[in-house]
């Protein structure tokens, strides 16, 4: 399955298990930090919104922008880019914020762009690689690679979850309530 992801809310699970996502695949939403492309599990996905300016808030880490009121609910958004140290951070007309249902909380992300929707076969997905000397990766489950053609896609699968809920992220008092 292969499908652009242009809607502003993605369906829920139940619509999803409903039709009947094959057993030994998962569905993830793709997108771009860079140069680099990303898959995180659709389940975690509520819904993509365009990129918008948030309220700032005192003494938070630099990668967690401010907050959003999302129809009614205060939401904090968090700029992957900086949190994963990449070079210029730019707001462009592609930036948008993915809303992420992490346990109890709704938080935002900020990413340079969505691709699309994607399925992927436990045999298109292998294990990280083991890394040292720092590199947080604990968050990596795996790579996954899509052939297309002649050549191969490759994404960096995440556990959005752990990494939401990781101490360093500095909203593990507010997920883990």
């Amino acid at each position: 399955m292969h499908t652009t992801s242009t809607a502003s809310e993605v369906s829920s699970p139940h619509a999803r298990q409903a039709a009947g996502q094959g057993a030994g695949s998962r569905e993830f939403l793709t997108f771009r930090l860079g140069r680099e492309e990303y898959g995180i599990d659709i389940l975690s996905v509520q819904e993509i919104r365009g990129y918008s300016t948030s309220t700032h808030m005192a003494n938070t880490p630099a990668h967690v922008l401010g907050v959003v009121n999302l129809r009614g609910v205060i939401v904090p958004i968090v700029d992957l880019r900086m949190k994963f140290e990449l070079e210029e951070v730019v707001y462009g007309d592609l930036t948008v914020t993915i809303v992420l249902n992490i346990g109890e909380r709704v938080i935002g992300v900020v990413v340079d762009s969505v691709s699309d929707v994607i399925e992927l076969q436990a045999s298109q997905i292998q294990a990280a690689p083991a890394m040292s000397g720092g590199v947080g990766t604990d968050h990596v489950t795996g790579i996954g690679t899509i052939k297309q053609g002649d050549t191969e896609r490759m994404l960096i699968l995440m556990d959005i979850e752990k990494l939401m809920s990781s101490p360093e992220m500095g909203l593990v008092a507010q997920t883990l309530q």
